[in-house]
């Protein structure tokens, strides 16, 4: 029954991972529930039984990264929301590099999450460290010879002003100049992408269902600049892009980070069931 179960978790949290050299499709390994298989089990079924390529973790789990040694499979891990304050000097950075990446060898480690929808969640302190710590991990990884990984962090899409139509795409005043900006400028001088976690979900309803999982839709025309749209998972990503072109940096590549839908919802919210997450994992 081990397979059967895990099949089931790759097939909710599967995510797609775009870059200029190709496409990837990945999951994100979370940890939390009960009646999991083993660490090994879940690396081994992903190379032997999926084409699955790319785990993204939520923290950086030593267990879990030494299961995935010698797989293949590149691994995201994260720097815990908490741990951000603790990355804003060079010991402190060194510190985390030392016990999270280093001494792993065979596993491949290809990215660090300084946090997750730091943004959203806040509190002002951690937006306030955000780039700094990005920064700083960054100079600690360069000195323990690991200046290949890239350093980034995910994002929500409460980053957006607005969203439509699409071409008009902005990022939240404050956030835009004081935070985003200087962000974007570091993942471009460190070739590492902007991520985001896209949910169509957030704006679905009973009228949009098939828009927002990929069904059959009429299309939803950007008025600005004539470009039709028949999924909402599009029309994010270019609005996403819209307000990075926005800023200036229309040329750092953009990561989905995670997407999704839910089995099941609100009790008034009678469209969300597992028949859409069927039709989704369909259209991949």
């Amino acid at each position: 029954m081990m397979a059967p179960q895990l099949l089931l978790v790759v097939l909710l949290l599967v995510t797609c991972s775009s870059g200029i050299t190709g496409l990837s499709i990945g999951v994100n390994y979370g940890t939390m529930g009960d009646n999991l298989p083993s660490f090994a089990a879940v690396a081994n079924f992903l190379k032997t039984n999926t084409i699955i390529d790319r785990v993204k973790l939520f923290d950086a789990n030593p267990d879990i990264l030494r299961a995935f040694a010698n797989t293949g499979i590149a691994v995201t891990i994260t720097v815990p929301n908490g741990d951000i304050p603790g990355l804003m000097t060079v010991e402190g950075a060194k510190g985390w590099v030392e016990r999270n990446v280093m001494g792993f060898e065979g596993t491949r480690i290809v990215r660090v999450l300084v946090g997750n929808e730091v943004l959203h969640w806040g509190p002002q302190e951690l937006r306030d460290d955000l780039v700094g710590a990005m920064r700083m991990l960054r100079v600690a990884l360069v000195q323990a010879g690991l200046g290949h990984l890239q350093v980034t962090t995910a994002h929500s899409l409460g980053i957006l002003l607005r969203s439509q139509p699409p071409s008009t795409g902005r990022f939240r005043p404050g956030w835009d100049t004081g935070v985003l900006a200087p962000m974007l400028q570091f993942l471009r001088e460190t070739k590492s992408p902007f991520v985001v976690n896209p949910y169509p979900y957030f704006g679905s309803t009973a009228k949009l269902l098939n828009y927002c999982t990929f069904g059959r839709y009429r299309g939803w025309p950007d008025r600005y600049t004539g470009k039709v749209y028949y999924n909402m998972f599009d029309s994010l990503m270019d609005a996403v892009y819209s307000a990075m072109k926005a800023l200036g940096y229309p040329d750092v590549d953009i990561v989905v980070g995670e997407t999704g839908w839910p089995t099941v919802a609100e009790s008034w919210q009678t469209w969300v069931n597992v028949g859409p997450q069927r039709r989704i994992m369909a259209g991949w």
